[in-house]
């Protein structure tokens, strides 16, 4: 289950927004159905209204925008929280949208609002968010129009490309939330990874793509150490298929788990 289905109201998107900003992080619930009514009403359907008029806005005026982040990571797993809006656009286009008021400009991001929405821009003059704009896109249909949003792999390569700053930086807090991110998408989709690392190559250094494929690679293990809930065991006599990866418990014979050291994440 995805909390962005198709066909969902953009009401969907406010309420996660107020989800974020009215209870922290992890409030928003699949199942809650209007989770923002812990606001004062008024501003609940304010917000919402700013929502349906931005991508309105963005749609009217033929912005050729891409929504990414955490909202449009709702397209493809469930339970990811943010407190903001953002979009993958030309720089130019930013003349043509005067309503958004720019708080913050740094390099390829800016940072601004639109009425009560918090709005983070990621612009194209960055080489690898242009790949994603011109090569990743696809649309979402909400009730009341269609969202042009990054695809799966989109998101994939703007959350590796984010990472090495990250570590960088020190913040950990960040790099556990973007290493979640991509363990769902992962584990939901399986995606064919090769085809990612060779569209972020010309993108990072040598060192920072050897670290990403480790990254890459301690998340599968961790996702093949976790057993479907769906996923009967073998019989005895049941071999694998050729070319299927061995069950979580199908370890080799001497492996103890309970042993086992917890292997750091670079």
């Amino acid at each position: 289950m995805v909390i962005l289905a198709s066909d969902s109201p953009l009401a969907s998107i406010s309420e996660i927004l107020e989800a974020a900003d009215v209870l922290g992080s992890g409030a928003w619930k699949p199942e809650s159905s209007r989770i923002g009514r812990t606001m004062a009403q008024g501003d609940a359907d304010s917000l919402s209204q700013d929502v349906f008029d931005l991508f309105s806005l963005l749609r009217d005026r033929q912005v050729p925008y891409l929504l990414v982040g955490g909202v449009a990571l709702l397209r493809y797993i469930e339970g990811r929280n943010t407190k903001d809006i953002d979009i993958l656009l030309p720089p130019k286009s930013l003349k043509e949208l005067p309503e958004i008021v720019i708080a913050e400009k740094d390099g390829d991001f800016a940072r601004g609002a639109y009425r009560n929405l918090r709005v983070d821009l990621l612009l194209t003059t960055n080489p690898l968010f242009r790949v994603v704009h011109e090569r990743h896109a696809t649309t979402h249909r909400f009730h009341e129009m269609e969202v042009r949003c990054a695809t799966l792999e989109g998101l994939i390569l703007l959350k590796l490309y984010a990472l090495p700053s990250l570590y960088h930086q020190g913040d950990g807090q960040r790099i556990a939330l973007y290493e979640a991110d991509l363990t769902m998408l992962i584990q939901r989709h399986r995606p064919d990874m090769e085809p990612l690392f060779t569209a972020i190559e010309p993108h990072v250094e040598p060192g920072q793509l050897h670290e990403l494929r480790k990254i890459i690679d301690e998340i599968q293990q961790r996702i093949d150490r976790i057993r479907p809930a769906f996923q009967e065991p073998r019989s005895p006599n049941q071999h694998p298929e050729p070319g299927e990866r061995p069950r979580p418990n199908e370890f080799p014979t001497g492996f103890d788990m309970g042993n086992a050291a917890s292997k750091p994440v670079y």
